[in-house]
Order: C-alpha cells, then sequence, then structure tokens
C-alpha cells in the first residue's frame, strides 16, 4: 500500500502538510499553521493540536521554514512524535530560529520551556545536502527514501523526492514544497526533477504570471521615486525570510546604480531640495528579519551566481551603507513617530508579511491617511488578513480593520507581483514539462480554489494523459 494524504494545504494556500503512507509506516512533508480565514477557529492550543494519527510517523520532512510549513512543528512534538526532522542544511540553522519565534508568540511565554523544546527539536534536526538520498526507512518488502532538491523559494528551500518501494511496486513520488519563480534575486531557480510517477505541486499562483524582472525593477524604482519626490514612507510589509532579503538585494542594486541620479521634491512642508537616490534610507524594523539577514550574509555558498560575483566584486547586497536595522521597541516607536511627522524619504520594510501583526501594524496605523506614503505588497495575501483588505479597498480610498479600529486609507496602494517568492503559472508549467516523463497523476495543492480551478484546467491542457486531481481535506 502506497498512499497519500493530506492534513493541510488543501482547503487553501495555509497550513501545509501531506502524509507518505507506504505498508504500515509513513513521512509527513511539513506541518504548517493555518492562517488568515483557513485558521477559523484553529487559533487555541487545543484546536492546533495534532488531529490526525502519527503512531507510524518516522520522519519529518520539512520543505523550507516558513511558519506556514513548520509552525504546528510543536504541536506535533506535543502529540508524541519522535523521530527525525528531516531538512537542507540551511534550514537546519534557520528552523530553531523561525520556531523560537512562534513559540513566543503564540505558545508560551515561559522561557525554560521554549528552551526546552528548541533543544529538542535540534536534537532531531538531519541537515541533508542537495541530490543525497538519505534512507528514511527500511522494513521487510518496504523501503523509502528521500532526496532533496534545490526549490529557489526561499533559502534553503527544496523539494522532496520519495523513492517507494513496497513488495514488487516501486514507485517516484515528487512534492513539490513552495517552488521559487524564475530570475528571482539570490537563489537558483529550481529544475524539474528526473522522474516523478505522482506529483504533489503547489498552486499558490496557479492563475496568473508574474511580472519580469526588468518590469518589477521598473515598478519598484517608480514607488521609491514617489518617496524621493514627496518625502514620503514607503511601507513594505515583508516576511522575515526570503522576501525582505530579495528586496534588499534589488534596492542596493538600483542605489548602485542611479545613486548620484537627483530627484526633485515637491514643494510640500519640510522639503529641502533636490534628493539623490543615496539619500534614500532604507529601514528594516524586524529583529527576525535582521537575523534572518545575517544568516542570509553568512550562507553565501548558497547564493546564486550573479548574487556571489557582486559579493566577490565588494558589492553587499544584504549590508549597504542605507540600511538601518531597528532592534528595540522602544527605537520602532521612536521611528514611527518620527516618519509619520517629517518629510525624510525612507523605505520601511516590516513584518508581518500579511499585515497580521508585528511591528507593521503601528506603521500602518500611523501612515495609512497620508497621501504621502505607499504601501507596497510584494507577496501573497491570504484572505481574511488584513494585507488583503488593505489590497481590496486601498485603492478605493476604503478603510482596514486593525486592533479593533477602523483605518481610513489614503496611501496609495501597490502590487509589485514579480518579487513573490512562489512561481506563476508557467514556471509552475515549465517545471512540470521539465520532467522527462509526465506524471501519471498531479495533485494540485496549496491555493485558492480559482487558482486551483485554472492550474488544473492548464495542466489538462499540457498533459491530457495525466489524472490531475484537487484533492479535498
Amino acid at each position: 500500500m502506497i498512499e497519500i494524504k493530506h492534513h493541510g494545504a488543501v482547503n487553501g494556500v495555509t497550513g501545509s502538510c501531506h502524509e507518505l503512507q507506504v505498508s504500515d509506516f509513513g513521512i509527513l512533508i511539513d506541518c504548517g499553521l493555518f492562517q488568515g480565514q483557513e485558521k477559523g477557529a484553529a487559533s487555541s492550543v487545543t484546536e492546533l493540536a495534532i488531529d490526525f494519527p502519527i503512531d507510524h510517523i518516522r520522519a519529518l520532512v520539512v520543505t523550507h521554514v516558513h511558519i506556514d510549513h513548520v509552525g504546528r512543528i510543536p504541536y506535533l512534538l506535543a502529540a508524541g512524535f519522535d523521530g527525525p526532522i528531516v531538512c537542507s542544511e540551511p534550514s537546519a540553522i534557520m528552523l530553531p530560529e523561525i520556531l523560537e519565534d512562534a513559540l513566543k508568540i503564540g505558545f508560551t511565554r515561559d522561557r525554560a520551556l521554549i528552551t526546552r523544546v528548541l533543544d529538542r527539536i535540534r536534537s532531531k534536526l538531519v541537515p541533508l545536502p542537495y541530490g543525497q538520498w538519505h534512507e528514511v526507512v527500511s522494513e521487510g518488502d518496504a523501503a523509502l527514501k528521500i532526496r532533496l532538491q534545490r526549490a529557489g523559494h526561499i533559502l534553503g528551500s527544496a523539494y522532496v523526492e520519495c523513492e517507494v518501494h513496497d513488495g514488487h511496486r516501486n514507485e517516484r513520488i515528487v512534492f513539490s514544497g513552495d517552488l521559487g519563480a524564475s530570475h528571482a534575486p539570490l537563489l537558483p531557480e529550481p529544475l524539474s526533477p528526473e522522474k516523478a510517477d505522482r506529483l504533489i505541486i503547489e498552486s499558490t499562483y496557479g492563475d496568473k504570471n508574474h511580472e519580469d524582472r526588468e518590469s518589477r525593477r521598473y515598478r519598484l524604482k517608480s514607488v521609491l521615486e514617489h518617496a524621493l519626490e514627496d518625502g514620503g514612507t514607503v511601507l513594505i510589509p515583508a516576511f522575515s525570510i526570503g522576501r525582505t532579503q530579495d528586496l534588499l538585494y534589488e534596492i542596493e542594486a538600483l542605489i548602485a546604480e542611479f545613486g548620484e541620479t537627483e530627484i526633485l521634491q515637491s514643494s510640500a512642508e519640510g522639503s529641502s531640495g533636490p534628493l539623490r537616490w543615496q539619500d534614500l534610507e532604507i529601514v528594516v524594523d524586524s529583529p527576525l528579519a535582521a537575523e534572518f539577514t545575517r544568516i542570509y550574509r553568512d550562507l553565501k555558498p548558497f547564493w546564486d551566481d550573479e548574487a556571489r560575483e557582486l559579493a566577490s566584486a565588494g558589492r553587499h547586497p544584504l549590508s549597504f551603507e542605507q540600511l538601518t536595522v531597528i532592534n528595540s521597541h522602544e527605537d520602532h516607536l521612536n521611528a514611527v513617530e518620527y516618519l509619520a511627522r517629517t518629510h525624510r524619504p525612507c523605505v520601511v520594510i516590516a513584518g508581518s508579511g500579511m499585515c497580521a501583526g508585528g511591528r507593521v501594524v503601528n506603521y500602518l496605523k500611523a501612515m495609512l491617511g497620508d497621501v504621502r506614503n505607499d504601501v507596497v505588497f510584494v507577496g501573497y495575501q491570504a484572505a481574511g488578513t488584513p494585507g488583503r483588505d488593505i489590497l481590496t479597498y486601498g485603492p478605493r480610498g476604503g478603510w482596514v480593520e486593525l486592533d479593533g479600529e477602523r483605518y481610513g486609507i489614503s496611501a496609495r496602494v501597490h502590487t509589485v507581483g514579480g518579487y513573490s517568492a512562489h512561481a506563476g503559472q508557467d514556471d509552475l508549467l515549465r517545471f512540470i514539462a521539465g520532467i522527462p516523463e509526465t506524471p501519471a497523476e498531479i495533485r494540485v495543492v496549496h491555493g485558492d480554489s480559482g487558482a486551483k480551478r485554472a492550474f488544473k484546467l492548464a495542466l489538462e491542457a499540457m498533459a491530457p494523459d495525466s489524472d490531475i486531481l484537487i484533492p479535498v481535506g
């Protein structure tokens, strides 16, 4: 018996958790939190408990460390899981960091308990190099081994190849995890697997394509110029891992290219005449994002060729002169107050990426009502999050509810989709087309219903002989 079960990211985008069962044992691929409307009532410790059998689960395989893929790991341990946690080498470094933050926010403030949980997680980590087979279990006539390949989503991200043997049956099953967009900064584009009898693939953007790199770069440049002209603040709600580092890389490149170029400010009160690109201050207001940016810098061997060549030439794409990092809460509050009342052009990158909490909320409360300011979304906004509401109602001059209060939206709202860490429809189709023999079965997961339906139609046209399924939870 070889069976695939889905415990998350099938009725939406978040909560990724899939099971591969072979004979009497199985493995989990990810164990993530639900977010936005998808979490529903599942927000208390009791309701977050693992609600499926795990006695037969021998290992957890982590595709990457975003919280919607790893956030339920503490609850998995609490439910009795005692197996290894297999992940890439960069993910093994980052996983305890992201879970420490998640534990403090949603699990407990007990420092001693957090330390015990993290120590237990660290003891279970099995860092696996890309491209290397790893035997998970072999019992009687049944065996399972896995191999991780670069997914290009965030540093350390991987798709999972599973080589399964059960009696006289052999099968290669591939779980995509989250795949990266083509031509993303810092990371190589994923290569297609050499074989996949069955493929479980994400569809976050299964219904659309992203802007190409030059188009998105031009749009980002245009938004930043608006900040220079009007003396406003550009707020970018960004995930601590991946998006923040991609943005810093691209902004550094713009400053390097246009640094001496002057932009005439408007006649608004407080303006001081022409400013240059190199006068634009970039603020990362997130201790977690700052820590992961440091980890990214330390893991240069996993960067793509372009990024490594820049570093070798003396450029510092993740640590440059105009960059300021804010750590303390007091400094954060002072920065919000200062930028709200002055006309100093600034870009603030702050979490959380969907505006559902974190420091970006204070900036939004103080700045959404000012036309000088801009809000730029560079990642997916789940239904039910403030980010989705700002994106939907902001262009109409609407309002958003933050911490129980309504805030009018006068700031300009933008989407620069090319900076999404997720593959677009063409990227996903190209990933599948690159498999030498089309999978007999393709399961479409990790997407809103419309995105999954659109992607299924595209797959049926491209792979008419494959069985295309949309699982339900």
